[in-house]
């Protein structure tokens, strides 16, 4: 029987144990099970992340093994070789499509019944490859997608802006990385079209911000490994913003990655899109609207993530 308040979480990295520490702060859970190849840093972080108990939600937190998944309500993946610097995130792939070839068939053995959340890189590769490898359901295999992406977007978008980020809707879909896209057609703030909020801000060179901005989200993640060799805070937060939203069966449009079935003609590959989010996992992938330019930079990307999977040996 599926337990939604607990979660496992692979891989004992930066990633792993930020993310562990997130959804600890979270409230959500009350066992957590951490599993990683260096079995020790495992009990290190489950001993560290214990300690703190006392000022915090009770929390049962262990170092264990796959057998301690069978009834997980969550299972987060952040195993992986991490991301060097002048590295993209598809450099990746043949690195982690190989250590997730160990975890997931261990997973797949136990016949869990939960979520399995991707966030290892590039996530939507491994997102797909967790779905052929696993043999689960599409709608319980999902990963983090642009979450980040998108809190980054509304981030520079509301240091630009001078206003709440959390007022500002706009999404960053196609693939977590360099192809990834900006969706400006459909971007507003409180409801105002975000051209039409920049003038009442005064300002008016819309294409030169936008590719700005653009870039500045597309590139942080190098930026960010260049200062201090890795990106894990971010991220942890997405994740947790994703285990919310499947534990609260919010319902929440969240751009995770899942496996596209038709939308804008696309199938077979796993893109990040805005997805209704709940405690089944993928309820529905929103069909957002996309100009002709978009609709183009989207199938660009997908594109790119074909070729790459059909030389992946899944």
């Amino acid at each position: 029987m599926v337990n939604m308040q607990k979660v496992a979480v692979i891989g004992c990295g930066f990633v792993g144990a930020t993310s562990a520490f997130s959804l600890i702060q979270s409230g959500l859970f009350s066992e957590m099970v951490l599993i990683d190849a260096n079995h020790e840093k495992a009990v290190g972080e489950a001993m560290d992340l214990s300690h703190g108990s006392a000022y915090s939600t009770p929390v049962k937190i262990y170092a264990g093994s796959y057998d301690d998944i069978v009834d997980a309500g969550l299972i987060v993946i952040t195993a992986g070789a991490n991301q060097k610097p002048n590295e993209t995130r598809l450099d990746l792939v043949k690195k982690n499509v190989s250590i997730f070839k160990s975890i997931i068939p261990e997973i797949k053995e136990r016949n869990c019944e939960g979520i399995l959340l991707i966030v290892s890189n590039p996530v939507d590769i491994l997102t797909y490859v967790t779905l052929k490898l696993s043999g689960f359901p599409a709608n319980r295999v999902i990963g983090s997608g642009t979450v980040l992406d998108t809190a980054r977007l509304k981030h520079v978008l509301g240091e630009h802006l001078q206003v709440d980020s959390r007022n500002i809707h706009a999404y960053v879909i196609g693939e977590h990385g360099d192809s990834e896209l900006a969706v400006w057609s459909g971007a507003q703030v409180a409801g105002i079209h975000i051209n039409h909020f920049c003038e009442l801000r005064g300002h008016f060179q819309h294409q030169e911000a936008m590719n700005r901005l653009y870039q500045e989200v597309r590139d942080s993640a190098y930026h960010i490994i260049e200062r201090k060799g890795a990106t894990y805070y971010g991220v942890a937060v997405a994740v947790k913003r994703i285990a919310e939203a499947i534990v609260k069966n919010e319902h929440a449009v969240l751009p995770i990655s899942s496996l596209m079935q038709g939308e804008f003609g696309l199938s077979d590959l796993c893109l990040s899109i805005p997805t209704v989010v709940g405690n089944k996992g993928v309820e529905m992938v929103v069909d957002i609207y996309l100009d002709n330019e978009e609709k183009q930079k989207l199938l660009e990307s997908a594109h790119a993530l074909k070729q790459v999977l059909k030389s992946l040996d899944i």
